[in-house]
This record gives structure tokens, sequence and C-alpha cells, in this order.
């Protein structure tokens, strides 16, 4: 643990002072929720202790629950202590911390509250030296995000800026960013009716994620990766991210969203662009993003005739999760009887293009599985058997390594790093040959600490760099891409035949156990190219 009176100063850290954030008020709408106590006032709180923030700044939170100033300042510093994962509290620095931290109950469906917030930000300014500088944090449902936008420009308080002019104020908006395309087009409309696009920044914890922002330095700053990372040299990728819990108290949340919008849809399409992007001609926002994008409309659209075969879905039953007795989803608080809300997806895309043409890439979400992590695996061609066939099974160790494929592993959670398994000689007088696996973890390697996702995003949105947001237009992409599974999967029924009698329509509800690692059809639809979904 990290004592937080005794962190690095920030320019040791490799923080230029020019990108040193300028002063600011941030408002967190839904600061009584659990977002702001886990991960927002942690995350603001660490970025202080660092030595990242301005020496003006202020944090007034907003929600519908009355509290004062003192509560909220309470309230905030439990969550800090409890919730903050890798920096132990310190009294001091909380008690210069604390004097920032301001509440105002409001509602967020009218412009009084909004009125009110203006005179509490003239106010702070002030008192602060914020110099007008905005930063409104959407931690709500995503029924409010468009009546929280429509008023903080009736308000006044949101105001488009031109292309010269700095970029603030800005609006961070969580996700689910829509419910579908014509929702997600709806929003984002919205948002530019009342902002500019630099002023927009869509979070997505993943891309926050050290092991993420990896991704990009890990293809092209070294040059022993990139020529064998296409389609001549790579068999398949899988990418998986599982959780051992079931929904928990998100029950009606999930009713709604299900694994394919709350998980696919946003955090593994980015993690799908970043893996298969081109080159960017520059680490400029724009240039990086405009690949994450080429890559989504470079995918090959679901069709009606072969959306079976193509995509899996899966919901929970009973079983055991380490150990623990665990119920099924549609016994879940908030959660019908009947439900058909898939819990597990899975799917197999292909990216038509130059570098990735008939390289299939699996992707795999889901709750009540049987281990907790999220990874990326670069599994490549196999090589020539010519050499080491004649040396025959009986003296390989297990498996023959000569057989077992090469893998790049990145892992992104719960330990960071990257692994690559590789074949070698065993020592002895014979050929022996076996599997090995070189690894490297953040958490040893470095010897600091590993930030949580939110610290950087939070600086990056005060810094004004989006490279790690995303775009409009990636996830208008997105939903194009998804738009016509979710209307197949909402007008089948698990359990009745569509007519071709195959995969995942057609088993009924729940159709794996707690604990397992997903329904049979899974294994099925990597089986028909010959593939099996990774040992973890």
């Amino acid at each position: 643990m990290v004592h937080s009176a005794m962190v690095e100063n920030p320019l040791m850290l490799g923080l230029p002072e020019e990108k040193r954030p300028e002063p600011f008020a941030m408002v967190i709408f839904g600061a009584h929720g659990d977002l702001c106590k886990r991960k927002l006032l942690p995350a603001i709180y660490a970025l202080y202790v660092q030595n990242l923030l301005p020496e003006n700044f202020a944090i007034l939170g907003q929600s519908r629950t009355e509290k004062t100033d003192q509560k909220f300042r309470d309230d905030m510093k439990e969550a800090v202590i409890k919730y903050s994962e890798d920096l132990e509290f310190d009294q001091a620095s909380w008690d210069r911390f604390a004097p920032s931290l301001y509440y105002r109950a409001g509602d967020s469906k009218n412009l009084e509250s909004y009125k009110e917030m203006k005179a509490t930000l003239a106010e702070l300014e002030k008192q602060h030296g914020t110099m007008g500088n905005h930063i409104f944090y959407l931690s709500t449902p995503p029924s409010l995000y468009m009546p929280i936008i429509t008023k903080l420009a009736e308000s006044g308080l949101a105001i488009a800026r031109k292309k010269n002019e700095p970029a603030w104020p800005r609006v961070v908006v969580e996700k689910p960013f829509g419910h579908d395309l014509a929702s997600s087009l709806e929003l984002d409309a919205t948002l530019h009716d009342v902002l500019s696009e630099p002023q927009i920044y869509r979070i997505d914890h993943y891309l926050g994620k050290e092991t993420v922002q990896n991704i990009m330095c890990f293809r092209f700053a070294n040059s022993i990766f990139e020529p064998i990372w296409n389609r001549e040299f790579v068999d398949h990728i899988q990418i998986t991210s599982a959780e051992t819990i079931g929904v928990e108290d998100r029950g009606a949340y999930y009713e709604e969203a299900g694994a394919l919008r709350d998980m696919i849809q946003n955090h593994l399409m980015q993690l799908v662009a970043l893996v298969a992007m081109e080159p960017p001609i520059s680490l400029d926002p724009e240039a990086t993003r405009d690949e994450r994008v080429k890559v989504l409309n470079a995918i090959r659209p679901f069709s009606a005739d072969t959306i079976d075969d193509f995509s899996v879905r899966g919901q929970y039953g009973e079983g055991y999760v380490l150990g623990d007795k665990a119920a099924r989803y549609r016994d879940e608080k908030n959660v019908s009887p009947e439900s058909t809300r898939e819990t597990y997806a899975a799917l197999k895309l292909y990216i038509d293009n130059w570098r990735w043409a008939g390289v299939p890439i699996y992707l795999r979400s889901g709750k009540r599985l049987a281990k907790r992590l999220t990874e990326i695996a670069i599994q490549f061609r196999k090589p020539p058997k010519m050499l080491f066939k004649q040396l025959g099974g009986s003296i390989y160790h297990n498996t023959p390594a000569s057989e077992s494929p090469n893998v790049l592993v990145m892992k992104i959670q719960p330990d960071d790093g990257i692994s690559l398994k590789f074949a070698t000689k065993q020592p002895g007088p014979t050929t022996q040959i076996r599997s090995l696996t070189m690894d490297f973890r953040y958490g040893t390697a470095f010897g600091s600490r590993t930030p949580p996702a939110y610290e950087r995003l939070i600086l990056d949105a005060l810094i004004g760099d989006p490279s790690l947001y995303a775009r409009s237009d990636f996830y208008e992409a997105s939903w194009k891409l998804y738009q016509p599974l979710i209307e197949h999967w909402e007008k089948s029924v698990p359990g009745k035949s569509t007519g071709k009698g195959y995969l995942v329509a057609h088993r009924p509800f729940p159709n794996y156990e707690s604990g397992s690692w997903g329904p049979q059809e899974s294994d099925e639809m990597l089986s028909i190219e010959g593939h099996t979904w990774r040992e973890l």
C-alpha cells in the first residue's frame, strides 16, 4: 500500500508541466450514488495526494438527497477509506482536500436547480479561483442524461465552443451510451445541439486500465511483434470477460441491458479495436480514434440467415461458484421469473480488411462463470510438423508442444500483465519438448502502484485529452453492428425453433450452470472452425 502523504511528485511520474490541469470546478450529478462513492471520489482524492490536481479546484456534488456540505464530506471520507484500492488514508491530506468539497440537493429535471447551481459555481469561482472552468460528470441513470444536458443548456451552464476556443465546459457521460442504435443517435444529437465534440467525454473505464493502455505501446514500440500481427501468422483471437458474481442488486438494470449491451457493445469492442487497429499516423487523439473506428467499420455485418452461427446467448441457472451455492438468474431480485435476458453472450467476428481477412475473433462475456478475469489471447498459427513429427507422442511432456501453438495473452484483470507461451526442449539426453510461459506483471515489474482506471480517465478529462474516450462515430459503428443481433434476440424465444434447428435460440433458459464456463453452444460455435476456448 502506498501512503498518501508520501506519493511521488507528478513531474517524476512523467507528467509534463504543460499537461497539468487548469483550475476547475467539477459538478458530479448523482453524487449520492455508488459510482461516486466507489470510484469517482477515491480517484479524485488519489489525484490530489499525488499532486496531480491544480491548486485551485472545487468539487460540487448534486443529487436529490438532502445533506449539508459537512455531511457530504464525512460520507466521502468514509468512501475514500473504504474504496481506495492501494492508497493508505492520510488524515492530514484529507483535511487539506475536504474544504474543496461541496454539496447541493437538486432535481435534475428542474430548471430552478440549475439556476441555483450556476450561482453556487459563481461563488466557488470567487472562493477557489476556478476561473469558470466547469466539468459536469453524469453519474446518473441513463434516463437522466438528456434532461441534464438540456437543462445545462437552458441555464447557460453549457455552451458550445468554436474550433479554436478552449473546450470548456466539458461533460463526461457514463455508459451505457444509448440502449440501441436509435437511442444512441438521439442522445448524440442532443449532446451536439448543446456542445461541440471536443467538449464531450464518453467514458469507458476499460480504456483506463493499464494493460489496455499498453496494447498500443506493446504493438507499435516493439519491432518484433507488429510484423507478425496479421492473418499470415495469427490463427485466431479470443477476448474473454468473465465474472463470478451474478447481477447482485442490479436486476432491474440487467433486465433492460443484458450481457451484449452491458459488456460487449462497449468494453469488448474497445479491446477489439485496439488489438486490430492499424498504426496511427501520430499519437494525436483524433489519429488514434480514427483507426479504432476504422476497425469497427470493417467488421462483417451479421446477416439474417447466419446470425445464429455467429452468436450464442445464455442465462445462468443454479450451481456452485467458488464452492458457494448460487441461485439462478430468474430468482434474482427485480428479475422476471420468465426472463429471456442473456447473462452470457459469445460472438464470432470477422474483420474484412487486408490485415485480418479470414481470422476469426471470438468474444465472450458472462456472469456466474468459473473464474473472474478479463484477457485478450492472440493464438498464432501452428508451426509446420516436418521437423518434430518423427519424435512421436511418447517422448513429449503431456500434449506435444510442437502441436501446441504459441499464445500471447494480455491480462487485463485481476492481475494486469502479459504472458507468452512457447515450446522449448526439456533438459535431458532425449529430445522432449514442452510448453513454457514467460510472464510479465505490472505489480512486480515496476515496483510502483498501478493507478485504477478512473484516476487516469478523470485526469485526462481535466487536461482535455480525449484519447482514451470514445468518439460519437465509434458508438454509432458499434450500435450499427449489433442492432440486427439485438432485434433477432428480442423476437426469438430460447427453446423455440426458428427453422434452422441450430445453436443458441433453441435451448430453453437457463442453459448453463453457475460456476461453469457457459452454454455448450458456445463451445460448438468454435468447434465448427476447429477451435476451442482457452482453458483458464
